[in-house]
């Protein structure tokens, strides 16, 4: 027989005796993946011989050979799951050595490249003529139909040929070893299988399991024995199946040179052959394990419930040459159907879905199968619902399609099965194979089938999305971080195993309980346990530490989640009354509500020490159900997060502040002297967006210190100057009229009038602080529409010198900005924020997370608010964010993974985003990237469907260096979170490493929020304390900022520094690398001492004067700082 190397994960079955000989053995060993049995097409088979099949499995290690291929992609664990097809990417000369290698190679002419000679060569060329003329037609359907640009179809047959399997050095170890253990099998005594070793009756009561065990053991005692040091034999369950245990055959590395080509995994398992055991006695309706007294009686057996998993699991040791036959077959009548199968196993990868029950129950071999029988069987009368003619993507989209629209689970599907019964299934879902009498899906549970059905859904709602292909998001990103993919995870370390059963059913109880509780206020629970690990052949079966534990996810309603009554059943209503107390217990209680109703209600609570409500409702659970030491050690995670925000995080505790706008809309459009008509009054300020890290709390005792803006435009008038100074004097004309108004009006509102800007006459010159006795500040510019018309006009006037044109460009870009941008930007945000109820306190705590690393002075509030809407309004690979920790944690996600030099960041922020938009922004980006390579203006471009410019709040801040540390802290946490996962500190990504700064400047404690001086503790006269708490004239006031300002101006090209604009306790500051040391000139920007010159010329050379600079910066500081501490100099 001609041996051929296996690709990853490969199948090879060493030579079979003729095939009548033996022909009705009790025992073949098929091989098979650790996903399931023949997940492979085109792999070999042992026929109905009495010989065996091993699987050859690598770690993750042995993807060494094509690190610089996944790289590309970024595919984590590339080749641990993904790298399985058989049969693709081997280089046959010719069809008819193809298939030679497939699963009839040994029943069909093993001779045949003998006998063939130039004929075969022949047969070739015609079939390669074929097969490209096919793969042709296939990619013109691709383009033409299938995808949405031929950039995805280029991206996607690069990744199948990234992913195609390849013969390397861990193949030819792991072939040799296959015959080694080929022929050590052979030679054992005890393990030649007889016709006779089932009886009719082994069906029932796991008497066929215990033979396989025996029959497995039997071959672990044997290879123990024949081999030596250099492999590692151990027992394992199939899938985690204690029904099906194998053996696993792994090297052992002699040195440490040899351990990256002597990865890998051969997994010996028994087989049954096919009809051993009539079809119909293990259908799922029938019951196979039955009590010792039953016997024959056919009343008691009927009477007994069925056993579908045991029947499922003995059927699948007798279905691997079936399968492995309709797997090839597939891969042979559909030309796309290996890469269709690929692109599936890439898909389920990155979402750790695998056909082991710990992973879900549903892999590689599912998938492939499930392909395979929609591609040949008709479901009821109809046709097949796959057809060959699908390209790859068609085949892939189409399963996808099916799984997320068809609940098997209430509807079972059934392929080539007539007058099938299936029995009630708890939520399980059966596809039934009828040709090969087997559910394929037999392995899943309630929840990991609500899960895949999820992950479908969401996929198929990215790729139909119009304006992104997102390429990325289905078959690069891992989407599988329990803390990225899930609100809440339950940790229960207290949960016993009850023997058999357990194997089965030990999560059924857990989840029966929990989605009754929590109703709609959860959208998806899952549970899991961890999987069995080997053990060593010569040891008893060790449970790994923790086997014990159940871990409970849940992905929340946002809208119901945090509801604090519940309501029950009508007291009328007594037996369903009765069923909620019992389930409830002593919760439970009447209430009559406002309608006169009177219900049966929980009651959970609400306030801010308190536990969350749905983490409330989980503990109850628990303990009634599970006892008291079950629910009290229990832990949560997923809540911490939401804790690092001050208060409640709905916008509950921001509607004061936006009645408070009302009122202010109210009053100025009710006044009556203004000499224009008002047009409109727009908020311009992240505090009337629901958006501003600090809660603006209203008090009479003391007002807000930072002024909610506020633009006010008049209705068009001639009246207006056609100057761009005199409009700047008419706009302080008509805020002091403003001003007076208010005061006439008497509503104990105090009004204050302040001038910005004072040397650049063009730009806006005025503002109006207007303050309300409840503690709300508004801050109120006045736009008028016809400046943009003269700063354009004054812009392309050559007549002006270049400073001129460049103040008027600035003047430009501020007005856009301020008077055109801002009140869209914010009315937007208010829109999503009600649209998404998370959203608000993620951005909030975003912009903690900026304060904390002190870059918030770097980034303008609408740009962290740009990179966390994204994350709500275009979510993919999950779907929105529906919890604090998944918004915040995935913002940080797709910053870490955010390219700024070579794309912008897009957000559909409006709603209203088009294709021509996204060509319109690309264009402007590429533009400015010619324009400004070194990136000195513009490093972050960030564009949105109502702000197309993409440099409204990007330019000339942040600075390249500082976006650098924006990416590189952002990858930093998204490290720390894969490497500590659950145990993960919510706290520690918000402290910000000082030492990373070359010094740092101490604030005083006596300045808090804002920068502003506390007041001092030592009792006051009443009257004083409220005074100094409602002085107008420290509105919009920062001493900290200013010192900051001031700094900047003086030392910028020298020094960049670094603060929390909340609460600045620390300035950190970088020493600029253009102030290395240089050859003396005159008018050098910054202070500058003598230096040693290394090539003793004439010359001086000079180095920046560090510690007089240091030195002055303290003076500049006064009171206001406590120290300076260097750390690199």
């Amino acid at each position: 027989m001609t041996t051929l190397p296996a690709a990853k994960r490969r199948r090879l079955s060493p030579p079979v005796k003729n095939s009548s000989e033996d022909d009705s053995s009790s025992f073949a060993s098929f091989a098979d993946t650790e996903e399931d049995f023949g997940s492979s097409s085109g792999s070999q088979s042992s026929g109905k011989g009495r010989g065996f099949a091993v699987d050859q499995a690598e770690s993750s290690a042995s993807e060494a050979s094509e690190d610089a291929d996944l790289e590309k992609y970024n595919i984590d664990n590339a080749t641990e799951d993904g790298r399985r097809e058989s049969g693709q990417g081997e280089s046959y000369e010719d069809e008819e050595e193809r298939e030679s290698h497939g699963p009839f190679a040994e029943t069909a002419k093993p001779s045949a490249r003998a006998e063939t000679g130039e004929s075969t060569k022949d047969t070739s060329v015609s079939a390669q003529n074929r097969r490209r003329k096919s793969t042709e037609a296939i990619g013109a359907s691709y383009t033409g139909e299938v995808y949405k640009s031929n950039m995805f179809k280029m991206q996607v047959d690069e990744l199948l040929g990234h992913m195609r399997p390849r013969r390397g050095k861990i193949e030819k170890h792991a072939e040799a070893m296959l015959h080694r253990l080929k022929t050590i099998i052979e030679q054992i005594p005890n393990c030649e299988p007889v016709s006779s070793l089932f009886q009719d009756k082994d069906y029932l009561n796991y008497r066929y399991f215990y033979k396989r065990a025996y029959y497995l053991a039997c071959i672990a005692v044997g290879l123990k024995s024949a081999t030596k040091d250099d492999i590692h034999i151990r027992f394992d369950y199939l899938n985690d199946n204690a029904l099906q245990p194998i053996i696993v055959v792994q090297p052992t590395p002699v040195n440490q040179n040899e351990s990256d080509t002597m990865r890998w995994r051969i997994n010996i398992i028994p087989g049954a052959p096919e009809g051993v055991f009539p079809a119909e006695k293990l259908l799922p309706d029938r019951n196979c394990v039955r009590p010792a007294k039953s016997g024959d009686d056919v009343q008691i057996v009927e009477g007994l419930p069925p056993t579908p998993y045991y029947n499922a699991t003995l059927r699948a040791d007798t279905q691997a040459t079936s399968y492995l036959q309709l797997l090839h077959g597939a891969s042979t009548t559909c030309e796309a159907y290996k890469d269709a199968c690929l692109l599936g196993r890439i898909w389920l990868r990155q979402r750790s879905l695998g056909s082991r029950r710990s992973q879900g129950g549903f892999g590689n071999f599912e998938w492939a199968a499930i392909m395979a029988v929609l591609l040949h069987g008709a479901i009821g009368t109809g046709a097949p619902l796959l057809s060959p003619g699908y390209s790859s993507y068609q085949l892939f989209k189409a399963t996808l399609q099916i799984l997320a629209t068809r609940d098997m689970a209430t509807r079972p599907l059934l392929v080539q099965a007539n007058n099938i019964s299936i029995p009630p299934s708890q939520g399980r879902p059966t596809l039934f194979d009828g040709a090969r009498s087997h559910n394929i899906l037999f392995k899943m549970s309630a929840w990991s089938y609500k899960l895949l059905r999820h992950e479908a859904r969401t996929t198929l709602n990215m790729l139909g999305e119009s304006l992104s292909d997102n390429f990325e998001a289905a078959f690069i990103v891992r989407v599988d971080n329990p803390l990225l993919r899930y609100d809440l995870i339950a940790d229960i370390p207290e949960y016993g195993d009850d023997g058999h059963s357990s194997e089965v059913g030990r999560d059924e109880r857990m989840y029966s309980v929990l989605p009754e509780g929590l109703g709609e206020r959860v959208a998806l629970i899952t549970v899991s346990a961890p999987g069995r690990v080997p053990w060593d052949v010569c040891s008893h079966r060790a449970d790994p530490e923790g086997l014990q534990k159940l871990r409970v996810q849940f992905i929340v309603n946002p809208d119901n989640v945090n509801r604090a009554v519940d309501h029950g059943p009508s007291a009328e209503s007594k037996q369903e009354a009765a069923a909620f107390r019992k389930f409830w217990g002593e919760k439970a209680e009447l209430r009559r509500f406002k309608d006169g109703s009177i219900l049966e209600s929980l009651v959970w609570s609400t306030g801010p020490q308190s536990l969350s409500v749905i983490e409330q409702i989980v503990s109850f659970l628990l303990e009634r159900h599970f006892g008291k030491a079950t629910s009290e050690a229990t832990t949560f995670l997923g809540s911490g997060y939401a804790r690092l925000l001050r208060g409640p995080q709905g916008l509950g505790q921001f509607q004061p502040l936006m009645e408070a706008f009302k009122t202010l809309e109210d009053d100025i459009r009710g006044m009556e002297g203004m000499p224009l008509t008002i047009r409109q009054i727009s908020p311009s300020h992240p505090l009337l967006s629901y958006t501003s890290l600090g809660v603006p709390i209203l008090s009479n005792k003391s007002i807000m210190k930072e002024p909610a803006d506020v633009t006010l435009q008049f209705e068009g008038s001639g009246r207006w100057p056609d100057d761009l100074v005199a409009i700047q004097r008419t706009k302080i004309a008509f805020l002091l009229k403003l001003s007076s108004l208010f005061q006439d009006a008497g509503k104990g509102v105090t009004t204050r009038v302040g001038l910005e800007n004072g040397n650049l006459d063009i730009f806006n010159q005025s503002f109006l602080d207007v303050v309300y006795d409840s503690g709300a500040t508004f801050r109120i510019r006045i736009h008028h529409d016809r400046e943009q018309i003269l700063l354009d006009r004054r812009l392309k006037d050559k007549s002006l010198d270049p400073k001129s044109r460049e103040t008027a460009a600035q003047a430009l870009a501020a007005y856009k900005r301020d008077f055109v941008r801002k009140p869209a930007h914010v009315q937007a945000l208010q829109k999503l924020c009600t649209r998404y109820l998370l959203l608000s306190p993620t951005i909030r705590l975003v912009k903690k997370w900026f304060s904390s690393h002190l870059l918030s002075a770097h980034f303008a509030p609408a740009l962290i608010e740009l990179l966390t809407v994204r994350t709500f309004a275009q979510p993919y690979p999950w779907q929105a964010p529906s919890s604090i920790m998944t918004g915040f944690l995935r913002t940080l996600f797709f910053v870490s993974r955010w390219d700024w030099r070579s794309d912008p960041w897009i957000v559909n922020l409006g709603g209203r985003l088009k294709a021509e938009d996204i060509a319109t922004i690309n264009t402007r980006f590429q533009a400015w990237r010619k324009i400004d390579p070194a990136l000195n203006r513009i490093a972050l471009f960030a564009a949105s469907d109502i702000d197309l410019d993409g440099t409204t709040w990007t330019d000339g801040q942040p600075a390249r260096v500082v976006a650098a540390r924006m990416t590189a802290l952002a990858k930093a946490a998204m490290l720390e979170l894969d490497a500590q996962k659950e145990l993960l500190d919510p706290a520690s990504l918000f402290v910000s490493p000082l030492q990373d700064f070359d010094f740092v400047v101490h604030v005083s404690a006596e300045f808090s929020a804002r920068g502003q001086k506390k007041t001092k503790s030592t009792p006051q006269y009443k009257n004083l304390q409220i005074q100094a708490g409602n002085d107008a004239s420290l509105v919009g006031f920062s001493p900290v900022q200013s010192y900051v300002d001031e700094v900047q101006r003086l030392y910028g090209q020298a020094v960049l520094l670094f603060y929390d604009t909340e609460s600045p306790s620390v300035i950190a500051g970088l020493w600029s690398p253009y102030t290395a040391k240089r050859a003396w000139k005159v008018n050098l920007a910054y202070s500058t001492v003598p230096s040693k010159n290394d090539t003793r010329s004439e010359e001086v050379d000079v180095d920046i004067n560090k510690d007089g600079i240091l030195a002055e910066i303290a003076r500049l500081g006064g009171d206001l700082i406590d120290g300076t501490e260097v750390n690199r100099r």
